[in-house]
């Protein structure tokens, strides 16, 4: 009995090892909640994660960009009064809820 669960344990982790990353992308996606550019959706390769960049001017989101992003970061800084932050993920479509 403890045979099988250890051969069914270590198929699962390799299956869900070997199951790709997928992230949402979207280049222009606006403050009425739309993408206007380049909606899909993209596999992430080796060192690859989910991205999401969010631009606030004011506290109130401009802007945001999603995409399969290489050495991925979080990151938030302020550059001529505008709030920019960089967050990654690494689960299934994740970078539309961040």
């Amino acid at each position: 009995m403890d045979k099988h669960f250890l051969i069914v344990s270590f198929l699962f982790c390799f299956i869900v090892a070997v199951t790709p990353l997928k992230c949402v992308t979207c280049h222009l996606r606006t403050r009425t909640d739309r993408c206007r550019r380049g909606f899909g959706s993209c596999i992430a390769q080796t060192f690859e994660s989910c991205m999401s960049l969010k631009i606030f001017q004011d506290n109130i989101l401009q802007l945001s960009y999603m995409v399969c992003q290489k050495f991925c970061r979080d990151l938030t800084f302020d550059f001529h009064n505008r709030t920019y932050v960089h967050k990654c993920c690494r689960y299934n479509y994740c970078n539309i809820e961040i």
